[in-house]
């Protein structure tokens, strides 16, 4: 409740710079017993400092226990229900971590000669072949780092495809459906963009994409399911009418894990797309990568996929470079290595059946989300939710509080909140995934927080809006952390910071 006290199973933590005191060390070492060398006279004196400028000087121990301390102030996956929509932030399968750590694979080094990386080439060879089952298309890359890299790959594919045939044309089109990303990925590949509005159903407006595509028309972005969590119903109608045109249709498959086992976005027309590893197949997430954003293509595309391409020659491994329309590397090496032997782990370890039932099981949860929440929270469009639901905080506006308002609350009930004010073309989204890893009772947990929180929005909504309570740090100014950001640390006995 409002004003009561809070209190903490740990201290709060000090900076190491705080701590640090002259002289202190994380080591201690035994008198030389060979003549010392002085690092300037062996190395050069350009090439070596006796110090690092306000470098912390700190003990193990405080080292140890400083990292172990913030550790626990952090909330991931292994603790709890992480229900960011459009994010898929599944749980890592410990399985994963063990293959990933086999020493064989842990320890090969990117520039090994093929003759003694045939295990690993392999195990690339399985994965892209899987991949390739499991999205209906012909041909895998696993070199793009990650999904938005992926975009990029798939429509500079695009491009030179177009090229070859004479006119790579000049726009986009990107439903407000989309991923945000997509838009940008279309401007770095030197594409204009045009948007297409949804329908009063929330997905693509076939007469209206009629009427859009003509000869400047490269290609659609559509993400499917889309940002509403709905599936784009007539998609096979929409791949067709693009295709009549000249033009192409590029899938976002981030949302990939509603799909899996259930359809293909090769079998409804789908020309290139991409897969992001970690939200579809279990891979690490967060952190700023490593990644993976595995590109698949149909047949026509092979030709431009990006070089080397793994080949199979007189029964061993190897890399193609005489591709003379692909185009070019995308990335260093081919892809983060063990970020592709944990996914093909995943799906080795569920197999086709398996696959399918975790995709089951994520609608399953989503729609039994939608249904807790549906009395208590407004819900913009009525089709049948797949792998995520969206809500708006409409009927909470009314009493003056907003989605980030009922984000902040969600914490104090040991939540992470969800994907707040996205997609946008929802005022005030609530966007919900729970995948298929949360079980009845965290699903019911998370129910009961959300409608306790629509009741005290409405019982009581000056309690919500200065939410949270149990945290840390209570609610900071947003606005000014981000036009007044303090991006340095500065001693209080130093001068001015620059």
């Amino acid at each position: 409740m409002p004003g009561k006290v809070r209190s903490h199973i740990n201290q709060n933590e000090s900076l190491l710079f705080e701590r640090s005191s002259p002289g202190k060390k994380g080591y201690q070492l035994p008198d030389l017993d060979v003549p010392a060398v002085d690092p300037a006279a062996a190395l050069g004196a350009e090439n070596t400092r006796r110090e690092i400028e306000d470098f912390p000087e700190v003990s193990e121990v405080e080292v140890i226990r400083h990292f172990s301390r913030l550790s626990t102030w952090n909330y991931g996956i292994d603790l709890g229900l992480f229900p960011l929509g459009s994010c898929t932030m599944k749980y890592n399968p410990r399985v994963n971590e063990l293959v990933a750590r086999t020493e064989g694979l842990a320890w090969a080094h990117p520039y090994q000669p093929p003759e003694v990386a045939q295990g690993a080439m392999e195990v690339m060879a399985q994965l892209e072949a899987a991949l390739a089952e499991i999205t209906g298309m012909d041909a895998v890359t696993l070199e793009p780092a990650a999904g938005a890299h992926g975009e990029l790959t798939g429509v500079l594919m695009i491009r030179a495809m177009l090229e070859s045939r004479g006119n790579p044309r000049r726009k986009i089109i990107i439903p407000d459906s989309a991923h945000g990303t997509n838009p940008a990925t279309a401007a770095i590949a030197g594409y204009g963009v045009a948007n297409l509005k949804s329908n009063d159903k929330g997905v693509i407006d076939l007469e209206a994409l009629s009427r859009m595509v003509d000869e400047d028309i490269a290609a659609l972005m559509v993400t499917n399911p889309n940002t509403l969590g709905v599936f784009e119903e007539e998609i096979a109608k929409v791949t067709a009418l693009m295709h009549s045109r000249g033009a192409l249709v590029y899938m976002d498959g981030a949302n990939m894990n509603a799909l899996v086992g259930i359809t293909r976005p090769g079998d409804f027309g789908v020309d290139v797309m991409h897969l992001n590893l970690h939200k579809t197949f279990s891979t690490p997430h967060g952190g700023g990568g490593p990644g993976a954003g595995a590109v698949a293509v149909k047949s026509h595309l092979e030709p431009f996929l990006p070089a080397p391409r793994l080949t199979r020659l007189d029964g061993r491994w190897n890399w193609n470079w005489n591709r003379p329309q692909s185009i070019g590397k995308v990335r260093a090496f081919y892809g983060n290595f063990g970020v592709l032997v944990r996914a093909l782990a995943y799906i080795m370890a569920h197999g086709g059946p398996g696959l399918r039932q975790a995709t089951l099981d994520a609608l399953l949860n989503a729609n039994y989300i939608r249904k807790g929440l549906e009395p208590y929270y407004d819900l913009p469009y009525q089709n049948p939710s797949m792998h995520e639901c969206v809500f708006s905080d409409d009927r909470q506006a009314k009493r003056g509080v907003r989605t980030m308002d009922i984000a902040k609350r969600l914490i104090d009930y040991g939540f992470h909140p969800y994907t707040v004010a996205f997609p946008l073309i929802v005022r005030g989204a609530l966007m919900i995934e729970p995948t298929e890893t949360e079980g009845k009772q965290e699903l019911d947990q998370f129910i009961e927080a959300m409608v306790n929180i629509a009741k005290e929005v409405e019982n009581d909504p000056l309690f919500v809006l200065k939410a949270p309570y149990d945290t840390r740090t209570s609610r900071v100014d947003e606005v000014a952390a981000a036009r007044k950001p303090v991006l340095r640390w500065k001693r209080e006995d130093a001068g001015p910071a620059d």
